[in-house]
């Protein structure tokens, strides 16, 4: 077999890059050398890879900069309504080649780098991956700030510049090992700190109310240092700004608590207030209640809104003083955007600004608050929902807890007034949970103080109305909106998926970069033997790639031919890798009692981050390790069926299995699965799903039609009929006897012959208490994998399907995503206007 082109070579090939001309390739090169010279290696005689990654990082840096300045310009004199997206997490993975790639330089680049006698991808692959999230929350953030660049919004991202991101994963023994991730060890090319925009954050303290006011005295200060990053727009010359705060002890912190003796304790002491932005707590869909976490919570909402007044107030290029002094038209100049609740503390902060520091009366800042803010829901599971002791608020917020009661009463007295009599619905609205320990319910707090509440996919913004919020809901309908999520078509097809882009390109033109929806152009070529030949030739390319990946990292060779069976996501209970599992063993238990019969051959692949304290999830790692070492090790099962557990999977992973794999498992409990992003990654990228109706899986079949994907299993209203009679695992366990056989097993040690009784514990789960139903699908996966496995079994048919899904995938660019918040929730328009590049005079 010929041996693949590498992506350089491809880009080499495709217009979609542009062709690099010989002047930007000169001054690319010129720039190199320049910064590898003079900013680097001064003071040594040799140049080590690390080196020759910054110049280029330097040099692509360069081209940003000047665009950046007059963005930013330009919407200080357009004066335009500004979008700032709250999230605790950003999910970012690396930049440089996604810079290259919207900048239109990634050609030029690669022909300097190739001319020094270098290779761009061994460049690319020394950047560190900024891993600031979690999973999907913190990517669709990301997602979303290069869709609002390229729509040519004026929008901010602001979070935290956490110092240690999500952790990096080792298996160890079959177990996963955390690691701390050090991204900053070697510095951060493409973020620039602004120490003149620095900010005081109070906590702590006391509340004095007196004729003047209420004042928060005694507080104790944490300074919020920014640091901006740029976020370049598809090849439109915008560059917005990502603003991620660092904390930082103030010079005089704790050193008048001391008398002289102690000056060393208390300097040391200033890393108690630096812990803030330390480290991101690695909990994706659970609530972990730590005054730290309030803390990081607090800190970013406090630092942003000043941040956001002083901008409303100024709004002059390089000016600082105030323009604006009346608030009436914040709400037309800011709409504030919360990433699930942990930025709630937005509402109650930006009400204490108002009422307190600029004395607007309450009911106007009331009103200022609700039409400036909105809420996006990401999860309806009960143990995510985030719900703060009210001792903890005391303690750390005294003001805000002030004022997060009297909101509470307000809201009390107004559904008082609609349902007279019924204290059952008054206790369920409150923000305020009674109980042994009186909580905070966040999600309450965000939907009275925001004028638009949405989920992330259209079955869960139903369920989100229907149950979650209900009461909410019959209060004020209008409110509740759906936002389907979306992914940047940049990054998840044309900087991961060359080959693909390309030969997209050939047959429909480029548009469908900024316009996803034209894929809908490749429908009526469907039967087109030349395409279905290339998309099939791109994903065997993509998959020898990564074997060849996978046989340097893991020291497993892989029969490229087979099947790539993908289940990469957070390890969570509700995810159901276990499901998976299931099938793996019984595929095995298959092939040994008859290893002559045909079989499609298939490597699975699991990969995921399990949360540090959730023991489940580090179970469900073990026993996939646990399987693969069986499996693999298997004569009789040779290179039918191999089982890879993927090793610290992370954006820059994931953008190098997705266009290999064949099969993308999205199997979810129905009703778990707010949405799902990896699901659109695979469908863009020429994976088929197979899938449960969850998420934005549902979306997926209306729009290929539900006969291009496999799905399986109970929909929503099977799953709480079930619950309703009683879910029985032992009944599935009892009547299916490859369960069973699979189930013992596990049990019995089978897997794990050192420890027989290490998977106990999770076999006794699945049996007794398993909230996600696992084996209660069992039998329609197995039967729903077998038609997999019969359509693999003919090419030509299954790469048509792939082609069909591709074509259909138009929906899920989160440039749609974005375009509906703009038009239905912050009140602005996404423009196409080309802000004029640096080396053109301005207008």
């Amino acid at each position: 077999m010929a041996k693949p082109l590498t992506d350089s070579e491809k880009r080499k090939q495709i217009s979609v890059r542009g062709i690099a001309g010989l002047g930007d390739v000169a001054e690319v090169r010129k720039s190199f050398n320049r910064h590898l010279h003079f900013t680097l290696v001064k003071d040594r005689n040799v140049a080590t890879p690390r080196d020759y990654f910054f110049a280029l990082a330097h040099t692509v840096r360069d081209h940003l900069v000047g665009r950046w300045i007059r963005t930013q310009q330009h919407y200080y004199e357009r004066d335009p309504k500004r979008i700032y997206y709250l999230s605790l997490e950003f999910y970012m993975g690396r930049t440089l080649q996604n810079t290259m790639v919207n900048l239109g330089l990634q050609n030029a680049c690669d022909e300097a780098i190739y001319q020094l006698g270098l290779d761009l991808e061994e460049l690319e692959e020394i950047e560190e991956d900024a891993g600031l999230g979690n999973g999907g929350l913190g990517r669709l953030a990301a997602c979303f700030l290069d869709s609002m660049a390229t729509l040519g919004l004026a929008a901010y991202g602001y979070g935290i510049r956490y110092e240690f991101g999500i952790f990096n994963q080792k298996i160890v023994d079959g177990w996963q090992v955390e690691e701390a991730d050090d991204w900053l060890r070697y510095g951060n090319p493409w973020e620039k700190a602004r120490p003149e925009y620095m900010l005081p954050v109070h906590f702590y303290g006391r509340v004095e109310h007196c004729l003047e006011g209420v004042k928060w005295l005694d507080t104790q200060v944490v300074l919020a240092m920014p640091y901006d990053t740029p976020v370049p727009g598809y090849r439109n010359n915008t560059v917005n700004t990502m603003r991620l705060w660092s904390a930082k002890a103030p010079n005089d912190f704790k050193l008048h608590d001391f008398n002289v003796g102690g000056y060393i304790e208390a300097v040391l002491d200033r890393n108690l207030a630096e812990n803030i932005s330390r480290v991101l707590y690695p909990n994706d869909n659970f609530f972990e209640g730590k005054e730290l976490r309030l803390k990081q919570e607090y800190f970013v909402v406090a630092a942003t809104l000043q941040d956001i007044i002083r901008r409303f107030k100024s709004s002059k290029f390089g000016c600082r003083d105030p323009v604006r002094t009346c608030f009436e038209t914040f709400p037309d100049k800011v709409a504030i955007q919360l990433n699930d609740t942990h930025p709630a503390l937005a509402i109650p902060e930006l009400m204490r600004i108002l009422v307190d520091v600029e004395k607007v009366d309450w009911d106007k800042a009331w009103e200022i608050t609700k039409k400036t803010c909105a809420y996006t829901n990401h999860t309806v599971l009960p143990e995510a929902l985030e719900r703060w002791p009210v001792s903890m608020f005391e303690k750390l917020l005294p003001r805000h807890l002030e004022i997060i009661y009297a909101i509470n009463q307000r809201h009390l007295d107004h559904v008082a007034a609609l349902f007279p009599g019924d204290v059952d619905r008054l206790r369920r609205m409150s923000v305020i949970e009674e109980g042994d320990c009186k909580r905070i319910n966040m999600a309450h707090l965000c939907v009275i103080g925001s004028h638009a509440v949405n989920g992330v996919a259209r079955i869960h913004s139903e369920i989100v109305k229907q149950s979650v919020f209900k009461d909410f809901y019959e209060l004020e309908p209008e409110k509740f909106q759906n936002k389907t999520n979306g992914i940047t078509p940049r990054r998840w097809l044309l900087l991961c998926n060359p080959g693909l882009a390309g030969t997209i390109a050939e047959k429909i033109g480029e548009g469908f970069l900024t316009d996803l929806s034209q894929l809908k152009k490749l429908l009526p070529l469907v039967d087109d033997e030349a395409l279905i030949r290339d998309v099939a030739k791109v994903k065997q390319e993509n998959k020898l790639k990564f074997s060849a990946l996978l046989e340097k990292e893991y020291k497993v060779k892989i029969n490229p031919s087979s099947m790539f069976d993908v289940h990469v996501k957070r390890i969570h209970e509700y995810k159901r890798q276990l499901l998976n599992c299931l099938h793996i063993v019984t595929l095995y238990n298959r092939i040994k009692k008859d290893p002559a019969r045909a079989f499609v051959p298939r490597t699975v692949m699991i990969g995921g981050k399990a949360a540090p304290g959730y023991h489940m999830a580090k179970m469900i790692i073990k026993l996939v390790t646990s399987i693969g070492s069986v499996v693999n090790h298997d004569p009789v099962v040779g290179d039918k069926l191999k089982v890879i557990f993927l090793e610290n999977y992370r954006v820059s992973l994931a953008e190098k299995v997705i266009p290999a794999a064949d099969l993308s498992q999205q199997i979810s409990t129905a009703g778990t699965e707010a949405s799902g992003t990896g699901n659109m990654k695979f469908m863009l990228n020429g994976a088929l799903t197979i899938g449960t109706m969850d998420g934005a899986n549902v979306e997926m079949a209306e729009e290929a039609g539900a006969e291009n994907l496999f799905i399986f299993g109970m929909r929503v209203e099977d799953v709480e009929a079930l619950d309703r009679k009683g879910y029985n695992a032992r009944e599935y366990y009892d009547r299916l006897p490859e369960l069973k056989q699979a189930v013992d097993q596990i049990s019995s040690g089978f897997f794990s012959p050192k420890e027989p009784d290490c998977f106990r514990d999770m076999v006794n789960m699945l049996l007794n208490h398993d909230r996600f139903k696992v084996f209660a699908d069992y039998e329609a996966y197995v039967a729903c994998q077998a038609q997999v496995d019969q359509l693999y079994r003919n090419p030509r048919e299954w790469t048509k399907k792939v082609i069909r899904n591709i074509a259909c995938s138009g929906k899920f660019s989160s440039d749609r995503t974005i375009t509906e918040y703009a038009r239905d929730i912050w009140g602005v328009e996404p423009s196409d206007l080309q802000i004029p590049p640096p080396n053109l005079p301005r207008d």
